[in-house]
């Protein structure tokens, strides 16, 4: 298997570590939340923002690499 055939799949394993860690982070976030800061919380959650907006672009275009041609 060339390297280049192995980028899609590395792609697809780092985007999955990505988004585990966005429910972890949220986890620590709502257990901040209740423990009264809010501030943080909110922080958090802006920041995390990111990741939300860069799903959907991810996921279609590691689809199509992984599509065979």
């Amino acid at each position: 298997m060339p390297n280049s055939d192995l980028l899609p799949s590395l792609l697809y394993k780092i985007n999955e570590n990505q988004l585990a860690l966005e429910a972890a982070i949220m986890e620590l976030t709502n257990w901040i939340e209740q423990r009264g800061a809010s501030d943080v919380a909110e922080n958090v959650r802006g920041a995390l923002n990111a990741i939300d907006r860069n799903e959907e672009f991810i996921k279609m275009t590691l689809a199509v690499m992984m599509t065979p041609e």
